[in-house]
């Protein structure tokens, strides 16, 4: 099609982690579309882009290593090259890793469709010592266009769009890695078949390929008899003829010294260690909570003395214009008490997001899976799915939703099971309020047992899981690790201020809704108003968990509620607290003394504050995540399973902690 009135549809494909999205925003701009592929939860990203009068649909495909169909991020790209979704792929590499980079090109360039290269970062490549002979490379690679850009400089871009306008729609293939004659031979053989049989014509090279390493949806789909022409799997040879083609590439094209590689290498030797590297990811993470508990609670006696102020001013302007006292408790000791309650914790939450942000901006993230490999094989599955579980951190929604890269069904669903056991952030302020209150002086510690012990159950619960299903070590783990880097500050600010969005977002919704629901649960009963909360519904829900939760140590209906309204948002616990014990401000210093002697009344001490943070920790997440695991899943089934299980280890746990705690206690009296 030519003219200025073409209309060209142009696919991103390139591995994890070398700038391909980086590069798609500074084509696209803000005109971006988010949706999910045809019959899979991974998400598409569209954007448009005019140059020349041509105007350009491009589509971010998910990062992947390979065309061969093992992740959903591999299909989802496959299915979308093959059915003709795109006219001209754009193959985004990162220029300093080309040798890694450069497979997946190969396998592009076999499928038949016209390939542009983007050598992305070339930014950084100067700074590495890096020199690419840009001319040399496209010829060794058929003669493509190849095109340096750096996305975060925003340089190369205009030569990039160029590039794709002037691209010919009827490029001619060319064999770029002719492999052995043993191979060629039977590649030309399932060629002719492929065209006599009717099946494949368009790139029936790219299917023979596919046939001689066994793909097994090509098999299924071709329908024919190949056994006279294919005695073996071939896919090792073709990958590693590839991989010497692309050796004997490197060494022409490119020039590096080598010096300039040490700092990163140097840092791996001891980040990447099998030992020392999980000792220094539990001492950074441990230095993580000690700033956010340190610097957060500093900044947050800022927003206690705000919140004071606020909930003073609102009493006062309210019996100023007579209104009944009844609204005057819904809005000062429901809305402004939950509310207010949580986002005095903002400064912790801020505090922990900005440095999992710095920590996964500058490449440390990736080594964390990369050592947590060997242990997550053991139970199972790979350092991959270690990765959701560090998302797990900052929210479990994310998280769940991350178990998507795992290449098998049961892989995802054992992901999805122990994800929740880790601390979001939703959490916090039930550690940091508790904590505070019952262990002033080893808060810090005790918080951080609870992010180790929720590390451990899920690594448990994943052996537990493998040694019922009988389900062998996990797949290799195949992950990039990217060059250190200092963080990006835009990226790291865009990143904080999302999360820093959604839990404002949440007090605003979810948890403004549920202190206002629990008000009322605690000011009507059976006979209308309720002047004493005992009297109220929720005591009779409460009442009715406290023969199941003493065991525990928690057997006050006001516990029960808390627990119960928990299920809606993590952070509700605090909030209801609040509310039922009247409490303007439940993380000041008078109002955790207040909380303190309500929760005294029944013999609330710290061994039953410790066995209710375990309960918190292990008990079912957030209806957010439950509605994400059913997506995920599927299934409605699975999904209460999952649900049932956490409260009922939930409750062993904390029985476990707070039986054990008081033999203990008793025998050293």
């Amino acid at each position: 099609m030519k003219g200025d009135d073409r209309e060209i549809r142009v696919g991103f494909v390139g591995n994890p982690n070398c700038g391909k999205t980086t590069l798609f925003n500074a084509v696209t701009g803000s005109r971006l579309k988010v949706a999910n592929w045809p019959g899979v939860t991974v998400e598409r990203i569209e954007g448009n882009a005019v140059y020349e009068g041509c105007l350009l649909r491009v589509v971010d495909t998910p990062g992947i290593y390979s065309l061969t169909s093992y992740t959903i991020e591999e299909k989802v790209t496959r299915a979308c090259l093959e059915e003709g979704e795109v006219d001209i792929i754009v193959n985004v590499l990162d220029a300093s890793s080309l040798e890694r980079n450069l497979y997946l090109t190969l396998q592009l360039l076999e499928f038949g469709i016209p390939v542009i290269l983007a050598l992305n970062m070339m930014d950084l490549v100067g700074a590495k010592g890096i020199t690419i002979d840009i001319d040399s490379l496209s010829k060794r690679l058929g003669g493509i266009p190849v095109i340096p850009v750096s996305a975060r400089e925003k340089t190369g871009i205009t030569s990039l769009l160029h590039a794709v306008v002037s691209c010919e729609m009827e490029q001619s293939y060319k064999v770029v890695v002719p492999y052995t004659p043993r191979i060629e031979s039977r590649i030309s053989k399932i060629e002719k078949i492929l065209k006599s049989s009717g099946r494949f014509l368009n790139n029936p090279r790219w299917y023979a390929v596919k046939l001689l390493e066994q793909d097994s949806r090509i098999i299924h789909d071709s329908s024919i008899d190949f056994s006279n022409v294919i005695d073996q799997n071939y896919e090792k040879e073709i990958i590693n003829q590839k991989y010497e083609y692309i050796e004997k590439s490197i060494k022409e094209c490119v020039k590096s010294s080598q010096e300039r590689y040490g700092f990163t290498d140097r840092i791996d030797r001891y980040m990447t260690h099998p030992f020392f590297g999980i000792v220094l990811f539990l001492g950074i993470m441990a230095l993580v909570f000690f700033f956010t508990f340190v610097i957060g609670d500093f900044l947050k006696e800022y927003f206690e003395a705000a919140l004071a102020g606020i909930s003073s001013y609102m009493n006062y302007i309210m019996k100023t214009v007579h209104a009944s006292p009844w609204l005057i408790s819904l809005v000062v000791d429901g809305v402004i008490a939950g509310v207010g309650g949580i986002l005095t914790f903002l400064p912790n939450i801020f505090i922990l997001f900005l440095f999992l942000a710095f920590l996964e901006d500058s490449g440390y993230m990736a080594r964390v899976a990369y050592v947590m490999d060997e242990i997550m094989g053991k139970v199972g599955l790979s350092g991959k799915a270690f990765l959701p579980m560090i998302l797990g951190f900052g929210c479990t929604v994310p998280a769940v939703m991350a178990a998507r890269a795992l290449p098998s069904e049961r892989d995802r669903k054992r992901t999805i099971l122990i994800t929740p056991f880790m601390s979001c952030s939703a959490k916090l302020p039930i550690y940091v309020l508790f904590s505070g209150m019952f262990f002033p002086r080893h808060g810090l510690g005790i918080a951080y047992s609870l992010y180790l012990i929720g590390l451990l159950t899920a690594i448990g619960v994943a052996y537990v899981t493998r040694r019922i299903d009988g389900y062998g070590e996990g797949d290799a783990l195949l992950i990039e690790l990217p060059e250190y880097k200092m963080p990006d500050g835009k990226t790291v600010a865009l990143y904080v201020w999302d999360k820093i969005k959604d839990y404002l977002d949440k007090a605003g919704t979810t948890i403004f809704l549920a202190s206002m629901i629990l008000w009322f649960l605690l000011n009507q009963g059976p006979l209308g108003l309720a002047s004493d909360p005992s009297e109220s519904f929720a005591a009779m829900f409460g009442r009715g968990l406290v023969p199941v939760l003493a065991p525990a140590g928690l057997g006050d209906w006001r516990i029960a509620v808390a627990l119960i309204s928990g299920l809606s948002a993590k952070e509700v616990v605090v909030s209801s607290f609040s509310v039922l014990f009247g409490i303007g401000n439940v993380n000041s210093a008078s109002g955790m003394r207040e909380l303190m002697k309500g929760l005294g009344g029944f013999g609330f001490g710290s061994l039953n504050a410790y066995a209710f943070m375990i309960f918190c920790l292990l008990y079912s997440p957030c209806i957010a995540a439950v509605a994400t695991i059913k997506k995920e899943t599927g299934s409605v089934i699975w999904t209460a399973g999952l649900i049932l299980f956490q409260l009922l280890l939930a409750w062993l746990a904390s029985v476990f902690v707070f039986q054990t705690g008081t033999l203990i206690l008793t025998l050293l009296r």
